[in-house]
């Protein structure tokens, strides 16, 4: 059992999740998930790697009353006091995993599907805050897309923020990261609808009118899309999401929510 406040362990893991933290997750390309929601999916996912698991007394109870010790996986004893330094959570519940930060290649994604599938990916335009992003991975997973991604100048999809807020659904759909918006286009040919408050197509027909390719973009919180790239505004259809009330507008999690669920009842 780990018990040094010093060990590596604890520095290793106090690194990735530290002000730093960003620079040293890309350099070891490892992630820290917390809590037994995490574990639980990152011990049965088959798109996330787990590197070792960090388990107090009481946290190897938990996992072993859900039948998750395994001998597939490294499980590292550590006491509480070294549990509370390595996490980020103000009540762990003695459990931290390293995960390795999947190197998804977009050409094999798209290569890999079966035609006539359809393929529905929801694009996010500079995504800053990271509760929105885990909310958001965590819709598209719910709702059957197929991909979630991201562009440059999004938030790190890997900070300990945006894990915890997809609820495990990090584990269950593919993530790709800087994605520029060109590069979709070209590798699937995929048909665009961009959300937009004042957009030219209502949701329903949008829906009706998705190709076996569907990519649907969401604005940053503040600017919305109106500094997407004029290439790609060309080339997609504006869609405005019906609302009846006196909201002037709605937040990314939840009209992703919405859209993304209307695009899931035609597939």
């Amino acid at each position: 059992m780990i018990t040094s406040l010093h060990s590596p362990h604890v520095e290793r893991v106090k690194a990735l999740l530290g002000s730093r933290g960003n620079k040293a997750r890309r350099q070891e390309k490892l992630f820290v998930a917390e809590g037994l929601q995490s574990i639980r999916e990152a011990l049965a996912s088959s798109l996330i790697t787990t590197q070792a698991i960090y388990v107090t007394e009481h946290g190897r109870q938990l996992l072993a009353e859900e039948n998750l010790i395994s001998e597939d996986f490294d499980f590292v004893d550590v006491s509480d006091a070294v549990m509370a330094a390595m996490t980020d959570t103000v009540t762990p519940q003695g459990v931290l995993a390293l995960c390795e930060i999947p190197q998804s290649n977009k050409s094999e994604f798209f290569a890999h599907i079966r035609q006539p599938h359809p393929i529905r990916i929801a694009y996010f335009w500079q995504i800053q805050d990271p509760g929105n992003a885990g909310t958001v991975i965590r819709t598209a997973d719910a709702f059957g897309c197929n991909a979630v991604m991201f562009s440059p100048g999004s938030v790190d999809v890997f900070s300990p923020k945006v894990v915890r807020s997809t609820v495990g659904s990090l584990w269950h759909i593919p993530i790709f990261e800087d994605v520029e918006p060109h590069e979709i286009v070209e590798i699937s040919g995929a048909k665009i609808f961009v959300t937009d408050g004042a957009g030219e197509l209502e949701l329903a027909a949008a829906v009706k009118e998705q190709g076996n390719v569907a990519m649907w973009v969401f604005g940053n919180e503040a600017r919305g899309v109106s500094d997407l790239p004029a290439e790609l505004l060309s080339r997609a259809q504006t869609v405005a999401i019906p609302m009846s009330g006196g909201a002037e507008s709605l937040n990314i999690a939840s009209a992703a929510s919405i859209v993304l669920y209307s695009a899931s009842l035609s597939t």
